[in-house]
């Protein structure tokens, strides 16, 4: 706004100069022309025809005596000549109630004449004092609007804090379905808002599993503890023979390494989860890594009777934790083998293109479409009296692996049977040229 005031008042006193330089050249010319008399004469007509009296003229002899114009005397601080000022002139015609402002330049001429012309500028400075009014109402409004917008935004961004921060103190005091509210106008409120719902729903998530978690925890720890209590109980309530302490002792080792085994695929799996293990990741053979599993449950399938298969056509690479890898495949297996009846087969498969692919399936109960994403949790066990061996970690821990390793996990039907496999994106695949036929493993 101050920009638009200075040039405003600029371009109304460039008006000004430029009307004042053109009446003084004509007169200037009239003189040349005509002579003395020729400018008086010019002067007085101008004078006389200028009913607005927005021009001013004053021709004065070297003694200052006035001789032609509409002002009554020169001025007594007379502007020097060729420069422009602004001065106070008394309008012959008025008298001294006709004081007014102009902008004036005054002219020396021959034989000591003087020819001052000037320009009435009352008008313009009423506009620019109008100016200055409107440029301070508007800044003032505009302040005034600020002020008004700025606390209105404050109070609506204070409000939804507020409403983030009671939602935030009731999640505190324990109730996690609580959420922040959207006002729907996707703006960076709501956005934030469905983040932190996100987030909250997440959190919600691992509370109720770490719940699920401990309550499976206490309830397949506690028995293998009381029987071992137990066990010592009864050593220390009565003699025992040497054949009867190591029986008991045989029997708390069992127990003892079936806890061990719970707490080691737990840590497994917060390993596979936390994904801290991947700048330890290295190559590994598919194949290679099958054919170490299959020989390791050789002899357990043997004795169920069940034929043990391995199809490795070729090797196939990926990059992952060898460690890890070989532990979930061991799991389905494992698993397989549990639940594949007597006589049965189980067959792993490893295959390269298009995307690196290794499965395990067998043809025992299989698993219901609609408790497969359930049975990829932590503790759970789908007998319902939990009465079968293991600690319902197996498939949690493949999950887990799978997810570090960027590999899908899918679960289908073998008809009968089940099919477990793990994908792994194609960029891992590192296939080699060399060749490997079908390996079978007979039960």
């Amino acid at each position: 706004m101050t920009f638009v005031y200075v040039a405003a008042v600029e371009y109304m006193e460039q008006q000004a100069r430029e009307t004042i330089d053109a009446e003084a050249q004509g007169l200037l010319e009239a003189h040349a022309l005509g002579g003395v008399s020729s400018l008086i004469e010019l002067v007085e007509l101008r004078s006389a025809h200028d009913p607005d009296r927005a021009s001013f003229y004053l021709v004065v002899d070297s003694t200052g005596r006035y001789l032609a114009g509409n002002i009554a005397s020169w001025p007594a601080e007379p502007p020097q000549a060729g420069d422009l000022y602004r001065l106070r002139l008394i309008d012959r015609r008025r008298g001294d109630r006709a004081t007014q402002q102009v902008l004036a330049r005054a002219v020396d001429l021959e034989s000591g004449l003087k020819l001052l012309v000037g320009r009435d500028i009352r008008d313009k400075l009423q506009t620019q004092q109008l100016l200055r009014s409107a440029i301070a109402g508007g800044t003032g409004l505009m302040l005034l609007l600020g002020l008004l917008g700025g606390f209105a935004l404050s109070r609506w961004t204070i409000g939804r804090l507020e409403q983030v921060n009671r939602t935030t103190a009731a999640i505190m005091a324990g109730q996690l379905g609580r959420r922040i509210e959207l006002l729907g106008g996707g703006d960076e409120f709501d956005e934030l808002a469905q983040n932190l719902n996100a987030m909250l729903e997440r959190i919600e998530q691992l509370v109720a599993s770490m719940r699920e978690v401990t309550d499976n925890v206490a309830h397949d720890l506690r028995t293998p503890l009381n029987r071992i209590r137990s066990r010592i109980e009864v050593a220390l309530l009565r003699d025992i023979d040497r054949a009867e302490a190591r029986e008991l002792l045989e029997a708390t080792m069992r127990d003892a390494d079936a806890l061990i085994s719970t707490f080691n695929a737990l840590l497994s799996i917060a390993r596979a989860e936390a994904g801290a293990e991947r700048r330890e990741h290295v190559p590994v053979d598919l194949a290679e890594l099958a054919r170490d599993v299959v020989e390791l449950y050789e002899p357990l399938a043997e004795e169920k009777a069940i034929a043990l298969a391995l199809e490795a056509p070729m090797p196939v690479t990926v990059e992952g934790d060898q460690q890890l890898l070989a532990q979930a495949l061991a799991n389905l297996v494992d698993n397989a083998i549990k639940y594949t009846p007597e006589g049965g087969a189980v067959t792993v498969r490893v295959r390269a293109a298009p995307e690196p692919v290794l499965s395990v399936a067998d043809n025992g109960p299989g698993i219901p479409p609609h408790l497969r994403e359930k049975a990829l949790e932590r503790f759970v066990r789908l007998d319902p009296d939990r009465s079968a061996p293991g600690n319902g970690l197996g498939l949690s821990l493949v999950a887990a692996v799978a997810k570090l390793h960027g590999a899908r996990l899918e679960l289908s039907d073998n008809r009968p049977g089940l099919v477990v496999t793990l994908r792994f994106a194609p960029a891992q695949a590192r296939p080699r040229p060399a060749a490997l036929q079908p390996v079978p493993v007979s039960g």
